[in-house]
């Protein structure tokens, strides 16, 4: 009987930890909406302003006017346990790669403190850079 009220304690407290109830200037999922004024150094504030430089490192990274060979993926932000969270494709031959990879190292610093300030957890598998190909002359992920 001990073990079933500490399991259910466990549980309980896992789960009010991860919920996190959507608010004004959120999307469906819980996410700042871009754009939304959310006060800055508040945990929707910090995670928009994540957003926001991913969003920037997106617009940067082009993927049209390439062929296979010059296709790349570039690592976007920083799992909790570490690690990219995913890989942006993008045509090394149209996108100016230094300031791309400026941009997400903004994002991978800016996550790794917002993860280390809200004590976020996440999962701790390696994540493999995606092969990437032109289809079209466009670059995308398989």
């Amino acid at each position: 009987m001990l073990k079933k009220v500490c399991w259910i304690i466990f549980v309980c407290g896992i789960t009010a930890a991860c919920a996190k109830a959507p608010g004004a200037g959120t999307d469906p999922g819980g996410n700042p909406s871009p754009g939304s004024n959310v006060a800055a150094g508040t945990r929707e504030g910090d995670s928009a302003a994540i957003v926001k430089l991913e969003n920037e490192a997106k617009a940067i990274a082009k993927i049209t006017g390439c062929t296979s060979s010059e296709c790349r993926s570039a690592p976007v932000g920083s799992k909790a346990c570490g690690g990219p969270r995913y890989y942006i494709p993008y045509c090394a031959k149209t996108t100016d790669s230094v300031a791309l990879y400026a941009k997400l190292a903004e994002v991978a610093t800016a996550e790794k403190a917002y993860n280390t300030k809200y004590r976020i957890v996440s999962t701790c598998e390696f994540r493999m850079p995606p092969t990437v190909d032109a289809v079209g002359g466009s670059c995308v992920a398989r």
